[in-house]
Order: C-alpha cells, then structure tokens, then sequence
C-alpha cells in the first residue's frame, strides 16, 4: 500500500474488524464503530504525526481500554490529552485514563509529542476494546485474562502484529508493556519470529496505580530504554 504511515494506519483501523468467536462472558468493542468522531480524531492524529515514510520502533500494549483508545481510537490516548498536548478537540466524549497520564509524562519528557510519534508508533497485538460483563455491567479485560480467551484470539493478534509491521517498522527491537503481557507476546514471537529483540518495561497503569512515588524514576527508565533506540 502506497502513502504515508498515517494513512495506512488509518486504513488500517477503519478496516478493523473481529468477527472471531469469544469465551462465554467477553466482549469486543470497536470505537471505529461505536462513535463517528473516533474515525475522525483518529485520522486526524495519523495525519499530523504519522504523515511520512519514516520506520519507527514498535510499543506493543495490551489491548485499548475503554476510557483510552476505545474512545478516541489512539492507543494510551484519553480525551484530554488529545487536545491539550496533540491539539486535537473531541466533542462527544471527555475521557481520563491513568495509563495517558504516565504515557503523556513520558512524551513530555523525551521532547513532545512530534519528536516522540516520529521515532515511535504504539499499538496493541489486539487493537480492540475487551470487556468482561459482571453483575454490574462491564469492566475491561485484557487478551490474557483467560485461557480461552486468549487461544480465541490468537490468530487475530498473529494477523494484526504482522499489519502492523508491513506498515514499515523497525523489528530490530520491540518495546512491550507490561510483564504478563509480554509473556504472550514472547509466545507468538517465538513461533513467528517478528523482532529480534524485546525489551521488556513496567505498564503505564501498575506504576500510576503501584509506583506513583517512584514515578519519575520508572519515566526515567522509560526514556532510557527509548533513547538508546
């Protein structure tokens, strides 16, 4: 596919479709379908920081949660941060998501958003919402909460890691966060052989929720991590 990073990304998503079967229980939410803005806050960012050919290192998350990219369609981006640091305005929803707080904190500290977005694309294994129903509704889950679960959506998350590398990224070294999470992703990676290195840091949630006193000191790890890239 011919074109800027950014719109491949964007044909990407608006492509985005699980039509696979799930445990009894799970749910997957597409924002690309929920909510038209999403479509249109999320080409809005790809345009204005993806709009090159430029190879970037990969960060692979979790799956989006759904006060994050399961509104606003930009992995580790809530509402607010989308416009007071990316300069993009979402209208029918405002969102706060404690991963966006470190994740932003990060980015502000390796030198704002265009230098960070130019060096680094983030995207999850399966870039879709999953929910967990229980007696009072719906709570997020991730790929991995259940064996089941996960064995259901493996072949997607193989098919998804594999587009998100043909988009030109540099496999010489991934970035994966969370532990758990990149248990599963050493799994696939050792059965696909997709990067060559992956370089393992704490996720966004467990140090705003765990280690919010030693924060500066895992952004510092972070971009130690990142700027030897």
């Amino acid at each position: 596919m011919s074109g800027s990073i950014g719109e491949k990304v964007v044909a990407f998503n608006k492509k985005l479709k699980y039509s696979g079967a799930l445990p009894d229980g799970f749910d997957v939410l597409n924002p690309f379908f929920d909510n038209p803005e999403t479509l249109t806050v999320m080409t809005k960012f790809y345009h204005k920081f993806y709009n090159d050919d430029n190879q970037r290192k990969f960060i692979i998350g979790i799956n989006p949660s759904r006060h994050g990219a399961g509104v606003t369609g930009v992995p580790f981006t809530d509402t607010k941060r989308l416009e007071t640091v990316c300069g993009i305005e979402m209208k029918s929803a405002h969102t706060h998501e404690i991963s966006s707080v470190f994740l932003y904190d990060v980015i502000e500290n390796f030198g704002g958003p265009e230098r960070f977005y130019k060096e680094f694309y983030i995207n999850s294994p399966f870039p879709l919402a999953i929910t967990r129903r229980n007696l009072r509704g719906a709570i997020n889950a991730n790929y991995y909460d259940d064996k089941n679960l996960f064995e259901a959506v493996k072949p997607f998350m193989i098919q998804s890691l594999k587009d998100h590398i043909s988009l030109g990224l540099d496999t010489s070294e991934v970035f994966i966060l969370g532990k758990k999470n990149a248990v599963f992703i050493d799994k696939l990676n050792k059965k696909e052989n997709f990067f060559e290195k992956l370089t393992v840091l704490e996720h966004p949630r467990y140090i705003q929720q765990y280690k919010s006193k030693e924060k500066q000191l895992y952004i510092d790890k972070y971009l130690i991590a990142l700027t030897k890239a």
